[in-house]
């Protein structure tokens, strides 16, 4: 799995190891499905403050096509953490689907004949 990392502002920049680490981590048993990741960090209000941490997490598969998932916190570990969580279970998800629909349509083929 290659991990892209991108941050749109300079504090986000020192993050670019914690977020490899961490993706592949969370990815660790779907490895073999995701041969691309894609993190972009961005920071949305600038030195204001608040909830402005921007964590965005693209998964490219071969089955299950694109999953994307941003997530909003107040500092750069959490909002990370956040967005892998829900793409792992978005891609879970996705996966499952996929499978339940492969076998309808095996089971309707195998009818048919």
């Amino acid at each position: 799995m290659n991990v892209h990392f991108k941050s749109a502002t300079p504090d986000g920049a020192p993050l670019r190891e914690l977020a490899e680490t961490r993706t592949w981590f969370a990815m660790r048993r779907l490895t073999w499905l995701v041969p691309r990741a894609e993190i972009s960090l961005s920071d949305i209000n600038g030195p204001r403050g608040g909830v402005d941490k921007r964590c965005r997490v693209e998964l490219r598969t071969h089955s299950a096509g694109i999953v994307q998932v941003t997530a909003l916190a107040c500092d750069w570990r959490t909002a990370l953490k956040s967005a892998l969580e829900r793409a792992g279970r978005v891609l879970l998800r996705q996966l499952r689907r996929t499978l339940v629909r492969d076998r309808a349509r095996l089971r309707a083929l195998h009818c048919e004949h």
